[in-house]
């Protein structure tokens, strides 16, 4: 089996928004490569005695992708034949567009070819169902053991990145949300991905949600999702658009309208979105953010206070740091 390996130099702050976004539109199997120094989990769970040595941390990442060849050098993207050529085309589109919210670094991608690794589903051997607090989460290849049955249950097939609940920023997120939702809240969701904030809020009870996200591959990433879960169109609806640049987004989102609004993005756009974005909330109503690692904190606290909120809380996990606020009655 023959596979065509997509490889972008980028900027280790960079790393978690390329993946997700590029997992959004059809790249799977992202492998990273960094100088970043280990956590003390990380080193937990290496299978090895010796930890190997690496070189101070220079701030550069390269990001691989890989889509299956076929023999007649065609690729398999999306479940569609089409060429590395076009593909290329699509990721430095997705990496321009990242451009306009962050520092990516030199986003230069090479293309080659790698034989006969299963790149595409190697890694679901260590995927595995697991908690956040009482939430199982459990991806489509695993079954429900009877002893959880009676659980809240987030059914997920992992293909977009920040989309499983696995990682920090989400879990930070989904602890804040439980502790603002009602049964009359209306929740928008920004920068939505697979939907799975919005998907969790209305299982917790929430009347109804609104996602936006920049990827039209959102859509069925949210619907796919959906359908796993049981959510109906009329209780979640999916717009595509830059709700920070875009007026004809934000009128269509609606102004003053929700009880919460949750970003799980990145300092560098959770700084712009946050003056724009108070007006789609009610008065009182929460703004919870994520996607912050911790020397950003600052910046985004600033920028939420200057935009008029109140800072309610600031929480903590790992090297990542959520924000939730209040919008002034």
């Amino acid at each position: 089996m023959r596979w065509m390996k997509f490889r972008i130099k980028t900027l280790t702050e960079a790393e978690d928004i390329i993946i997700s976004t590029l997992y959004d539109i059809g790249l799977e199997g992202a492998q990273i490569e960094d100088k970043v120094p280990l956590t003390a989990a990380e080193k937990e769970q290496m299978f090895v005695d010796i930890l190997p040595e690496v070189q101070d941390d220079d701030g550069i990442a390269y990001l691989s992708f890989f889509v299956e060849e076929n023999e007649d050098g065609t690729v398999k993207f999306n479940g569609e034949d089409t060429t590395a050529e076009e593909i290329l085309q699509a990721v430095k589109r997705e990496l321009e567009d990242l451009r306009m919210f962050m520092d990516i670094g030199e986003g230069v991608v090479s293309v080659d070819r790698t034989e006969d690794i299963d790149w595409i589903n190697n890694w679901k051997q260590y995927f595995h169902q697991f908690y956040i607090d009482d939430v199982l989460v459990i991806p489509s290849w695993e079954e429900v053991k009877e002893e959880d049955e009676d659980k809240l249950i987030l059914h997920i097939d992992p293909g977009t990145a920040f989309g499983t609940g696995m990682h920090e920023t989400t879990q930070l997120c989904i602890r804040q949300l439980r502790k603002y939702i009602t049964p009359e809240t209306k929740l928008l969701d920004v920068g939505t991905g697979s939907g799975i904030l919005a998907i969790l809020s209305l299982m917790f009870g929430a009347k109804a949600a609104v996602g936006t996200d920049l990827d039209p591959c959102a859509i069925d990433a949210t619907r796919e999702n959906m359908r796993s879960n049981r959510i109906t169109p009329d209780k979640f609806e999916v717009m595509i658009g830059n709700i920070i640049t875009e007026k004809e987004v934000q009128d269509k989102v609606g102004h003053e309208c929700y009880d919460i609004v949750v970003a799980n993005i990145l300092a560098d756009v959770l700084i712009p979105l946050t003056p724009v974005i108070i007006n789609q909330l009610m008065p009182g109503g929460i703004y919870i953010t994520s996607g912050i690692i911790d020397d950003k904190e600052k910046a985004v606290t600033e920028a939420i206070n200057a935009a008029g909120f109140d800072v309610l809380e600031v929480t903590y996990q790992g090297e990542w740091v959520s924000v939730t606020a209040r919008k002034p009655e």
